[in-house]
């Protein structure tokens, strides 16, 4: 090898220690950088973390950890190879050295030898091996974070906003067959409603609900739409008060404006002031007592509106305090043409209803005990007699049901029958149009018309029952049927009439 060859190889050596001194620095760099890059993003982070509420931070130590992992693995990857570059360095400065001073030798062979020694290590030379190009940089920027979208997000977040007043709809409210179908809405579309709360209340008062009304609001919880039907409901008061609130998950909110439909009904009890002596009345129960009359006739002679004697059996039934719009007692307000009401007596097992009707079509049903041998239920007129019976005389219409000897069913009045050819019912629905002159029977389940007078009441009418050897129950609080109503418009031939009972005698 000549000298100029060996210039060469040591030109290449410097050359390279050279770039590796640069690479090292570079590596010093890069590691430096991920120091710096790495403090700096764990600074971001915690700043990121740190708007966060705490239940973030077990996902900020994930992130941490994995930032560190890879700081760690880049700072291994860059000190492995910066330990290859140092000893590959020092391998190739000892080698310059020898080769310098293999320059001084005389001896060709020695000389000869040093040269091969050196050309053989060089081709050797690690450093000639290694790869000037960090195996990692210092970007870090993988691992960064950016929260704005996130903070954008909770800065957002707000308390649940108070649900607006509902709005109630009168025109889609219905009131039919004891039943109020209430229906709202909302002024605007909210998604965060989760159900609503209907209040409900009684009340003889038109308007606004007053706030010393004598009623409480009664509850329904948890309704899911916008409309909501309460049945089955006993109309013992002029109107009903109705609200409604919405409500989210958190928080109810304010009630709607009130809304006032009407529920007026005929409301009336017995009245045991002048029931027969042998009846036992409280309210709208009535049961044939073969032992109330004895030892009382001469207690009650002289003495006016007095109460019937003592119920020791009758099955309680509850009833409001709230008078009928049209309530009057027999005790109260005195008949027409008469003095305070006698009581019935012989054998009129007669009670009147205490509130006479003297306009309007009027709905009321009955229910006889099962093994009640003689029944009658109908209307009169207050002028009828103490010894009088329903349907005997031409101021009282009925239908009277015989279960002893032998079973009759028929209508009644004037003294004069027809027999009904149909089946007695559990429970008989009476509709009773003042106005109209119309006394109608019907089948309170099925609504099938049994019988109907056609007259002109020309005075206010009672409900009237007789009952022997049984007892009666009364319903009484209920609009017309709209059933009833749709017969009453398509009444046909099955309609008796007053005058078809005059040829026709008991």
């Amino acid at each position: 090898m000549s000298i100029e060859a060996l210039q060469r190889i040591i030109s290449t050596l410097a050359n390279k220690n050279d770039e590796i001194q640069n690479f090292i620095d570079t590596l010093n760099q890069t590691l430096k950088g991920v120091q710096e890059n790495s403090s700096n993003i764990l600074s971001e982070l915690d700043e990121e973390f740190d708007s966060l509420y705490s239940i973030l931070d077990e996902v900020k130590e994930s992130m941490i950890n994995s930032i560190k992992q890879e700081q760690a693995r880049k700072s291994q990857e860059l000190q492995s190879q910066l330990s290859q570059c140092n000893n590959a360095l020092e391998n190739s400065e000892e080698l310059l050295e020898f080769a310098t001073r293999s320059l001084d030798l005389k001896e060709p062979e020695e000389f000869s030898k040093a040269a091969r020694q050196i050309k053989d290590r060089v081709t050797m030379a690690s450093a000639f091996r290694l790869s000037l190009k960090p195996k990692v940089s210092d970007n870090m920027t993988h691992l960064m974070v950016d929260f704005s979208q996130e903070r954008q997000m909770l800065q957002t977040l707000k308390f649940l906003p108070v649900p607006k007043a509902p709005e109630i709809d009168p025109v889609e409210c219905l009131v039919a067959d004891n039943s109020v179908t209430v229906a709202w809405r909302m002024p605007e579309e909210d998604n965060k409603i989760d159900h609503f709360i209907l209040e409900y209340r009684k009340t003889n008062f038109d308007g606004l609900p007053r706030v010393k009304d004598e009623r409480c609001w009664e509850i329904i919880d948890n309704i899911k739409g916008t409309e909501y039907t309460l049945s089955g409901l006993k109309f013992d008061s002029k109107y009903m008060n109705f609200r409604v609130r919405a409500c989210n998950k958190a928080v109810a909110g304010e009630y709607s404006d009130p809304v006032t439909l009407e529920t007026k009904a005929l409301n009336f009890n017995l009245d045991s002031s002048s029931s027969h002596l042998n009846l036992r009345v409280e309210d709208t129960c009535v049961e044939w007592d073969p032992t109330g009359g004895k030892g009382q006739e001469s207690k009650m002679k002289g003495k006016e509106n007095k109460g019937s004697v003592h119920v020791t059996s009758l099955k309680k039934h509850t009833r409001s305090g709230t008078p009928s719009p049209k309530r009057t007692s027999i005790g109260s307000r005195p008949p027409a043409g008469r003095g305070s009401r006698d009581r019935f007596t012989g054998e009129s097992y007669t009670v009147l209803g205490d509130t006479a009707i003297e306009s309007g079509q009027h709905y009321w049903e009955v229910k006889a005990q099962k093994d009640c041998k003689s029944y009658s239920v109908g209307v009169a007129y207050k002028t009828l007699g103490k010894f009088d019976q329903l349907g005997k005389t031409n101021t009282s219409w009925c239908i009277h049901v015989n279960n002893w000897l032998q079973n009759t069913f028929a209508a009644k009045h004037n003294n004069k029958v027809k027999a009904l050819d149909v089946t007695v019912p559990e429970r008989i629905g009476v509709f009773c149009d003042f106005d109209g002159g119309q006394l109608s029977f019907y089948d309170a389940s099925s609504k099938q018309l049994l019988y109907s007078f056609k007259t002109k009441f020309t005075q206010p009418v009672l409900p009237g029952f007789m009952v022997w050897c049984g007892g009666l129950s009364l319903n009484t609080g209920m609009q017309v049927p709209s059933a009833v109503r749709t017969l009453q418009k398509s009444e046909n031939g099955m309609t008796g009439s007053a005058s078809s009972l005059n040829n026709i005698t008991q």
